[in-house]
């Protein structure tokens, strides 16, 4: 790869219905407020992503992107098996470099990217791949020039040594690995109000904000409440 603008861009992302995702972060949310602000996160995540300088973006769904989330995107059921396998099937099917993000991390911009697109615009990279760990111990990012689905396969997910295993994985293939800066991954109601407190002024801050105002009702009058 000789520019970053060669890079596809893949977003694994989940069709944000209740009871189907961020189930963590009920309660305080009812099942509702949660999918709403998962999908939130989604649209955000996809509008940066829109702005990278990719010359392929993939929406790799399970389930269907609503309204218009897939403009821009090529959208691509899942694979089967457990997130590893559905990681590694991304990299299969890629033949050029790959920059894999998820959905959990709204507040990542290209600035975080900086490293990486720089580095893979020069003459002779200095990384072979770059990893964007995440405050729980997995990995928000994963880019790789010359993607590999074997070294994703088998690692295990969703632990607290997940991001550290995966690092593990990629240097005992010989690559040279780029660290991107870590980010809070949305697992807990406790962290979207972290993330937001650091995008002050989004729609995903305003989300939030809403989703709180929302928990505080129905906490107040046991019944259930939607911003």
């Amino acid at each position: 790869m000789s520019n970053s603008t060669d890079l596809t861009v893949a977003v694994i992302a989940k069709e944000c219905l209740p009871g189907k995702v961020k189930t963590r972060l009920s309660p305080p949310l009812t099942p509702s407020v949660a999918a709403g602000l998962a999908h939130a996160s989604l649209r955000r995540t996809l509008d940066t992503v829109r702005g990278l300088p990719a010359a392929r973006r993939l929406l790799v769904m399970d389930g269907t992107p609503a309204g218009a989330d897939a403009d821009q995107f090529d959208v691509v059921p899942q694979a089967a098996g457990g997130l590893d396998e559905r990681l590694a099937a991304i990299c299969d099917a890629v033949a050029g470099p790959l920059l894999i993000v998820g959905m959990d991390t709204p507040q990542f911009s290209q600035l975080h990217l900086a490293g990486l697109l720089a580095d893979w615009d020069a003459r002779r990279p200095a990384h072979d791949a770059w990893l964007g760990l995440a405050s729980d111990g997995g990995f928000w990012a994963l880019a790789m020039r010359r993607p590999d689905g074997n070294l994703i396969r088998g690692v295990p997910m969703s632990t607290v040594g997940t991001g550290d295993a995966q690092r593990a994985r990629l240097v005992s293939a010989g690559l040279g690995i780029g660290q991107l800066p870590r980010l809070r991954d949305m697992d807990h109601f406790s962290d979207a109000l972290a993330i937001a407190a650091e995008i002050p002024g989004t729609a995903f801050a305003a989300a939030v904000a809403a989703a709180a105002v929302a928990a505080a009702a129905t906490d107040a009058s046991g019944t259930t409440a939607t911003p």
